[in-house]
């Protein structure tokens, strides 16, 4: 049996929508296009709805008007899209910066944390200058440093899954598994 044909495709017993949260590098985009596929449910990814929205890359957005600025676009967004159905909403690195985003994700969606080491991060990131967190002099410190202040808000999913070491195919399993003994 391929890793294809392992994967059974299913529909969430309820139509409530599935949000990705995690740090950057922790394979939200990756996982969340693949469940689309998987659960034949709509993929909408926060970072690229507000660059779409505002005509500018994220990164084009933090430095001319400010992260501030990127947070209150970002939580016009969670509130618009939120209470829709049968969407699985890839969200961006810091929404969890925002208590309200998380109210609002937990009430609505199946909350899961997809959870990556700082060495993990780091692999997975460090070529990729369109991060704007990331350009810095000492970019690991920067991960430990973000993570350390995130993490208990990120604990905070109804799932957490680790993807350290895991394929994006065996961490999709997980979250169908977990999704399916809800």
């Amino acid at each position: 049996m391929t890793a294809e044909n392992q994967y059974v495709t299913i529909r969430p017993m309820k139509s409530k929508s599935i949000a990705l949260i995690g740090f950057m590098g922790s394979g939200k985009s990756v996982a969340s296009k693949k469940l689309e596929e998987l659960m034949s449910m709509e993929r909408v990814s926060t970072d690229d709805k507000i660059e779409e929205q505002q005509g500018h890359k994220i990164i084009d957005i933090f430095f001319e008007k400010g992260e501030d600025y990127f947070r209150r676009l970002e939580h016009d967004f969670i509130k618009s899209i939120a209470e829709t159905e049968g969407l699985i909403i890839d969200c961006g690195g810091g929404v969890v910066l925002d208590p309200e985003n998380i109210k609002v994700l937990k009430q609505y969606c199946h909350l899961i944390y997809l959870k990556a080491s700082v060495q993990q991060i780091f692999e997975r990131v460090k070529d990729d200058h369109h991060r704007p967190l990331m350009n810095v002099p000492d970019p690991v410190g920067q991960i430990k440093e973000l993570l350390a202040l995130r993490e208990e808000m990120y604990e905070q999913a109804e799932f957490i899954i680790d993807t350290d070491g895991k394929s994006n195919d065996e961490v999709c399993q997980e979250i169908v598994r977990v999704l399916k003994n809800e």
